[in-house]
């Protein structure tokens, strides 16, 4: 048995002799032609120097290179180098192409959530006047209280008259400075509440302007959609047309088994 098994060693060394040379020539193979793809580097330095060369310049030249073919034909070009200012330049279209994209992602965010707020332009017209009347309401509020504010002062401003040389309470100049404070307070509040219903109503306007446009581009694409259907229900392809000869089918042998 152990010379049987001595034979069986010796006679597996060359066949794994022989493995490890293919596995080598095919490595070798595989680095030559990578070699030989990569081709061969033109470029011209600063003085106007032509170089060839198999490996590629450590640093791209200002002018840039060309990779050439065994037949001298380019089959890639190296762009020089960029400039400070060409840098600068590509970082600013960058930075503007990625402000457009969230700029129109946003938009897009905004008309998927109008178009689902509201399904129809009277739903905003309710909207719309909803706020309206909710801000009326509160400028109609202040300026009754506003009205009994300058009823008060100049109540107020009777009773201070009356004591004319005499000193004036301080609970009545109490009240006094109270009620011109709370009557300015209130002034503020009704001018500010009308800007407000200004804005208001200019926003509704184009929310309604905007729910209008896309409402449009969504029929023209609808539109479109069915016009293509359309063309393509009155011009079928060949083989779908009536009397277009149909695929030959070949029938295959039964298989059979031999038992």
């Amino acid at each position: 048995m152990i010379g049987i098994e001595q034979a069986n060693s010796v006679g597996q060394r060359p066949r794994a002799r022989f493995a490890l040379r293919a596995i080598a020539a095919f490595i070798a193979a595989v680095f030559a032609g990578t070699a030989a793809a990569a081709g061969t580097y033109k470029w011209t330095d600063e003085q106007g120097v032509v170089h060839y060369s198999d490996k590629a310049p450590a640093e791209t030249p200002a002018k840039g290179a060309t990779v050439l073919d065994k037949q001298g034909r380019q089959v890639k070009k190296i762009d020089p180098p960029l400039t400070p200012e060409q840098i600068k330049a590509k970082s600013d279209d960058e930075e503007r192409a990625r402000a457009l994209a969230k700029a129109k992602d946003e938009q897009a965010r905004k008309d998927r959530a109008l178009m689902q707020s509201y399904t129809s332009e009277s739903e905003i017209d309710i909207a719309r006047n909803r706020a309206i009347s909710t801000l009326e309401s509160q400028i109609k509020s202040a300026e009754i209280f506003s009205a009994d504010l300058t009823r008060r002062q100049k109540n107020i401003a009777k009773q201070k008259a009356s004591y004319g040389s005499k000193p004036i309470p301080i609970e009545l100049e109490r009240e006094s400075t109270a009620v011109d404070n709370e009557l300015s307070h209130q002034t503020i509040l009704i001018r500010q509440k009308q800007e407000e219903l200004t804005l208001v109503t200019a926003k509704y306007d184009t929310i309604k302007q905007r729910w209008r446009e896309i409402l449009a581009d969504q029929q023209r694409a609808a539109a479109a959609a069915a016009e293509l259907e359309a063309a393509k229900a009155q011009n079928p392809p060949a083989s779908a047309k009536p009397g277009a000869p149909k695929p030959v089918m070949t029938a295959r042998p039964a298989s059979t088994t031999n038992k």
